[in-house]
């Protein structure tokens, strides 16, 4: 299974799981347009953001583009027309979702050729790869919610999460101001902008379009230093009625390979722990918080294969802190160290470095 198995994106899906590092790219020709203002009541900034920690939304169903591309090497995943959740990081990619409460929901990642599923039914969790023939199953816990050290993963999938994302990083370095009204998906929603002022944050700013009944996050855009949008994701179509209860059940299709996993993240180079290796932590808070790991086997950059000869080619860094090789994208920074750490934020590589001298 690719990307995400182990650890499954919408917050739906698992309650509780984190996701705290914004990343992003795309293209501003896929941003929904905008009709003519809605005719709202005005609303402060501080009550869109009471909206925003108190929605409640029973049932939902929709379809979700989300685009993303992090300015970073990173190598393709899958065949073109597959629908690889590893892909979620670059492009654009159209899913559609199913929410029945807590225990049940649904996300589908539509492909020309293929699809793929993550589905919680109460305790069961399924992810599914049609062009694969695979499924993998985890069982899980009674009240199963995250540890809350558990570090950032993945990109988001939903508006929601990208919303909780966002924010988690507000702290008093950070300005909200209310900002207007849009139509999204068909629907009246609110403005509200969040803006870092940490000079060492990537993300200029993130725009957020509120559900004006429901107070719903209905799309999330995250600004670089450029003008358009450098990460979108947003409902095109979204309604509130119950889903069918047959969408949250999964019987594996004849042939289909079938596996038991446990509920450790799979990444896209596996920061997994091995003998005596520690779990990621984060460093620091809010925008300038930093993932650190250990750097899995097969990446350092004096050793074998594709993937090494492209790391090898980064730029060099070194400090009091020792030496390595950084990357850094329109929202995005990596610093893999000589000694065989794996540093991430949504940071300048100045950032980075700093953390890897503490």
């Amino acid at each position: 299974m690719s990307g995400w198995s182990r650890r499954p994106a919408l917050r739906w899906l698992v309650p509780g799981i984190v996701v705290a590092l914004v990343v992003g790219g795309g293209a501003a020709a896929n941003a929904i347009v905008a009709s003519d203002e809605p005719d709202l009541p005005p609303r402060t900034a501080a009550e869109l953001l009471a909206d925003l920690h108190t929605v409640q939304v029973g049932a939902l169903s929709g379809t979700v583009v989300q685009t993303a591309d992090l300015g970073l090497p990173l190598p393709e995943t899958g065949h073109p027309g597959d629908a690889d959740l590893g892909g979620l990081w670059s492009g654009s990619n159209t899913l559609r979702v199913w929410y029945d409460g807590p225990d049940r929901a649904r996300v589908a990642l539509l492909g020309t050729l293929s699809q793929s599923d993550i589905i919680r039914n109460g305790r069961d969790l399924w992810i599914w790869n049609s062009s694969k023939q695979q499924a993998s199953h985890r069982v899980l816990p009674e009240g199963f919610a995250r540890d809350p050290g558990t570090p950032p993963v993945h990109p988001s999938m939903s508006p929601q999460e990208a919303a909780d994302a966002a924010l988690a990083a507000v702290d008093q370095t950070t300005e909200v101001r209310a900002d207007g009204a849009v139509r999204v998906a068909g629907r009246d929603a609110y403005q509200l902008v969040i803006s870092p002022r940490d000079e060492s944050s990537l993300v200029e700013s993130v725009r957020l379009a509120i559900d004006a009944e429901h107070g719903l996050p209905l799309r999330v855009q995250v600004f670089g230093g450029g003008p358009d949008p450098a990460f979108e994701v947003r409902f095109t179509q979204i309604g509130f009625e119950r889903p069918d209860p047959e969408q949250f059940r999964f019987n594996p299709p004849p042939g289909t390979e079938v596996t038991e996993e446990d509920l450790w993240p799979s990444l896209p180079f596996e920061l997994k722990p091995g003998a005596g290796a520690e779990r990621p932590t984060v460093v620091g808070e809010g925008w300038t918080s930093v993932l650190v790991a250990e750097l899995p086997d097969g990446l350092a950059p004096d050793g074998d294969g594709e993937l090494a000869g492209l790391l090898a080619a980064l730029p060099r860094v070194s400090g009091d802190w020792g030496s390595g090789r950084v990357v850094s994208g329109s929202l995005f920074s990596v610093l893999l160290t000589d000694d065989g750490r794996v540093l991430l934020g949504a940071v300048t590589p100045e950032r980075l470095t700093e953390v890897a001298g503490e």
